[in-house]
């Protein structure tokens, strides 16, 4: 039987870590890619070397050549330029749009059967370059968002509250930025809603932190976070490859869902071999909402903005 075949391009914090993790997991045969001669191989033959210390006997490889990924059932997209102090995600938008059509345009010669996942940001505006690049289907793409917010946002109520955080169930929507849409309504653990644990007052500080969780790290690292982000792509390509069928908060594209029409965003997605499976509709209260339509719009404007350099 024929191994899964996962491709990371970008061999950066995000991607190499990806990589790792995807080791660990025993997803299936790897391939780091990079433009920078050396990088990905030397990291990819680190990890090979310490996978007899941690139990996995996965094939990593490191290389520059493209040829390398053909065949691969998901490819993870993380290259693009990182985020600093001082810098919105916005700001990236340029350098890394054209980045991430070179990027699809590989995938589309060397891929193209792939599921893709998005990382690198302004995510969501990413995620429709590389639906716009490869005109590949749109259940075969989504964007690495709401995996991450959701885990930081768990994360911080874990630590708070002093509980489990496995026990702990939440949804984040709209797109991945200051204005993304914690959902508290839809949280709980292990059933109870948080409402019950916690006053409006701390569940807004906690929200409000989840919001600002990516500058947070950045401010203290100088660069953008990486293990997080890489755990959360990692577990969509594993939902993928193995049809769980898990439900993820991703930017993925609606059609009609939450009256959106042609653009993809952060909602609850069932995740399965086939991609997305479907699209979840919550039924929103009108400050849900509204904070939606709000979020949407700016990605409507990145999109837009996009499609001008495209």
């Amino acid at each position: 039987m024929a191994k899964d075949k996962i491709t990371v391009v970008g061999a950066g914090n995000v991607g190499a870590t990806a990589a790792h993790i995807a080791a660990t997991r025993r997803l299936g045969q790897i391939v780091l890619l990079d433009i920078v001669e050396g990088l990905a191989q030397g990291k990819a033959l680190d990890m090979a070397e310490a996978s007899g210390l941690y139990g996995s006997e996965q094939c990593i490889l490191g290389t520059t050549d493209w040829a390398a990924a053909d065949g691969s059932d998901v490819v993870i997209v993380t290259s693009g330029v990182p985020r600093k102090p001082g810098m919105s995600r916005d700001d990236l938008l340029a350098t890394n749009t054209r980045i991430v059509k070179s990027v699809s345009e590989q995938i589309v010669t060397h891929c193209p059967n792939a599921f893709v996942i998005v990382v690198c940001n302004p995510l969501d505006a990413m995620v429709h370059a590389v639906a716009r690049t490869t005109g590949f289907p749109s259940q075969r793409i989504v964007g690495m968002a709401g995996a991450l917010d959701s885990a930081r946002f768990r994360y911080f109520l874990a630590c708070e509250l002093d509980v489990c955080v496995d026990d702990i169930q939440c949804v984040l929507m709209g797109g991945h930025g200051d204005d993304m849409v914690p959902l508290p309504r839809f949280t709980s653990i292990s059933g109870v809603p948080i409402s019950q644990f916690l006053s409006d007052a701390k569940i807004a500080e906690l929200v409000g932190r989840t919001r600002n969780g990516g500058i947070e790290v950045v401010n203290l690292l100088g660069y953008s976070a990486y293990y997080a982000p890489a755990a959360g792509a990692v577990k969509m390509a594993e939902a993928v490859l193995r049809d769980t069928r898990g439900i993820y908060s991703c930017s993925a594209y609606c059609r009609d869902e939450y009256r959106v029409s042609g653009y993809f965003v952060g909602v609850p997605a069932v995740l399965g071999r086939h991609g997305v499976e479907r699209i979840v509709e919550l039924d929103l209260d009108d400050s849900e909402k509204r904070q939606f339509a709000e979020s949407l719009s700016h990605v409507k404007e990145l999109v837009a903005a996009v499609d001008r350099i495209l």
